[in-house]
Parts: C-alpha cells; sequence; structure tokens
C-alpha cells in the first residue's frame, strides 16, 4: 500500500475517540480543539456545555455527524487544555470562539450548541449574523429565559448527590429518574471512557464557577430578538430538562424566524445523548438538505 492509501485508509478509521487534540492561538492565548471528518459539506462547528472539555463530547454523536463534512470541536478559554481565564459573559466566550475561527481560516459554517454552546451560539449570530449557513440548538434556552438563571441552585443538589453515590452528576443532571433515563445514563457514560489516549486536562473549580457565573448572567439578561436570526434553526430537547427548562426550546422555536422543533420523550437535558441514534439522523438531514 503506498503512502497516499495508508494515509486515506487511517482518515476514514479516524473516530471522534482517536482523532488527536491541537491547538491554536487566537485572542492572545491557546486554544484547544479537534478536528473529525472530511467531505465536500460546510465545516460543523461544536459548542459544550458548562463544565465540558474536549472528552464530553457525545462519540456517537460526532462520528456520526462527521458523516461527510470537517467537524471542528474546542475548548472555550480557561477550559480543558486551553489558556487564560474563563470568561464570565456568553458575550466574551462568543467573541472568542469567533476569534478561534478566524485563526482557523472558517468563514462560513454550521454551528451546533449544547446547553451553555446553545447560549454561546446565539451570542455569535448577534456578533456575526453572516457567519452560519444552519443552526442547531439542543438542550439550551434564550437569554433571559425561565430557570436559567437558577442553573446553580437546581444543579448544587445533584452534584451533591453525585458525589454521595459516588455516581457523575449529569446521572442526574442530564437525565431523567426512570429505567430508561438511566439506562440511557449509563451508555453515555460509558461512551465518555472511550478515548484512551491524549485526553483533556479536566476543568478546574475555577473555571467552573465562572462559566456558572457567565450562565447565570445570561438568565438574567432581557430577551433578545431571536426573530434577527435568519438561518434555519433545528432545536432540540428532552421534555423533562430540569437545567435549562425545556418550556426554553418550545419559546425559542416561537421567536426564531425558521424554526423547527424537536422534543424527545422521558428525557432531561441530555435528551440527545439518550436519542443519539434518532438525532444525528435528523441533525444530518437537516443539515444536508
Amino acid at each position: 500500500m503506498n503512502a497516499a492509501l495508508s494515509n486515506a485508509s487511517a482518515s476514514v478509521a479516524e473516530t471522534w475517540s482517536t482523532t488527536p487534540s491541537r491547538t491554536v492561538e487566537a485572542a492572545g492565548t491557546t486554544f484547544a480543539y479537534r478536528r473529525l471528518g472530511s467531505g465536500g459539506g460546510l465545516p460543523l462547528v461544536m459548542l459544550n456545555h458548562w463544565g465540558a472539555t474536549l472528552d464530553n463530547f457525545d462519540p456517537r454523536i460526532l462520528d456520526g455527524l462527521a458523516q461527510n463534512r470537517t467537524l471542528f470541536a474546542l475548548d472555550y478559554r480557561g477550559v480543558g487544555a486551553s489558556g487564560g481565564d474563563a470568561p464570565l459573559t456568553v458575550a466574551e466566550t462568543a467573541t472568542d470562539v469567533l476569534a478561534v475561527l478566524k485563526a482557523l481560516g472558517l468563514a462560513r459554517i454550521d454551528l451546533m450548541g449544547f446547553s451553555l454552546g446553545g447560549f454561546v451560539a446565539q451570542d455569535m449570530l448577534r456578533q456575526a449574523p453572516d457567519l452560519a449557513r444552519k443552526v442547531i440548538l439542543t438542550g439550551t434556552g434564550p437569554a433571559g429565559g425561565p430557570g436559567i438563571n437558577k442553573v446553580g441552585a437546581v444543579s448544587g443538589p445533584l452534584i451533591l448527590k453525585g458525589m454521595l453515590t459516588l455516581k457523575d452528576p449529569k446521572t442526574y443532571l442530564f437525565f431523567t429518574s426512570s429505567k430508561v433515563g438511566r439506562g440511557a445514563a449509563k451508555a453515555f457514560l460509558q461512551r465518555l471512557k472511550e478515548r484512551r489516549r491524549d485526553r483533556d486536562k479536566p476543568i478546574t473549580i475555577a473555571a467552573f464557577r465562572r462559566q456558572l457565573r457567565a450562565i447565570e448572567a445570561w438568565g438574567n439578561l432581557p430577551p433578545q430578538d431571536l426573530g434577527a436570526i435568519q438561518q434555519p434553526v433545528l432545536v432540540a430537547n428532552g421534555d423533562h430538562d430540569i437545567m435549562v427548562p425545556s418550556a426554553n426550546s418550545i419559546d425559542m422555536a416561537n421567536r426564531l424566524s425558521n424554526a423547527e422543533l424537536v422534543l424527545y420523550p422521558d428525557a432531561g437535558h441530555g435528551g440527545i445523548f439518550q436519542y443519539h441514534e434518532v438525532f444525528v439522523p435528523k441533525a444530518l438531514k437537516f443539515l444536508d438538505n
């Protein structure tokens, strides 16, 4: 096998659990990111939740979405292997991500944000209205949305419960307490362990707290004009999200100019993880049409 064929085979075999971590200089610091996939589709930029590093992206979702496009996922400033201090506002985080995209040469993208990543995606569209072609907002809500400024109060007891029961707090935060929900939580958390080498640095307590302040500040903002977002938007969530209450997804879909809403039954904040086998085809159809 010649070198070109060998490299092509390696590219085909690469998955989210094996693709290397990379860095790029932007906005005065170093940002960690990973790239996956190839093909003629527009690049898809992935933004993750509060407290998440690169190792908290669901491998099944990223592998599925990278079928015919290049996918980029990154650590925010101060998170994981990225340098600096975590921003205290969503707007600052969005400005950082825009700088990273410019450094990577990504002038036109599709954009997907989960939870905090969905807040950041909305602010990116405010700052750069023509950047994205299509947008996927999952487990998230609009500025000033009900319950968003109470994320810390809701999460704190369940984080403590996780510590006391020796379980990852996402068991309680992202999934329902039903048998189906608990099974989905176990499967999701197991998937997050698939990457064996080149794992990201864990988030620090300081960064975790600073991100919480940014989330609560977003929840305290006045409502923004979502009608100004002209891109097609897929809004997805579980029907029992306790972190960013599911009513926010319904509200966003109603206020956006061109939105489609999907609510998964007996599912919480991590509804797209629980229903990844149906979410990925749905997202691909949305992006490809």
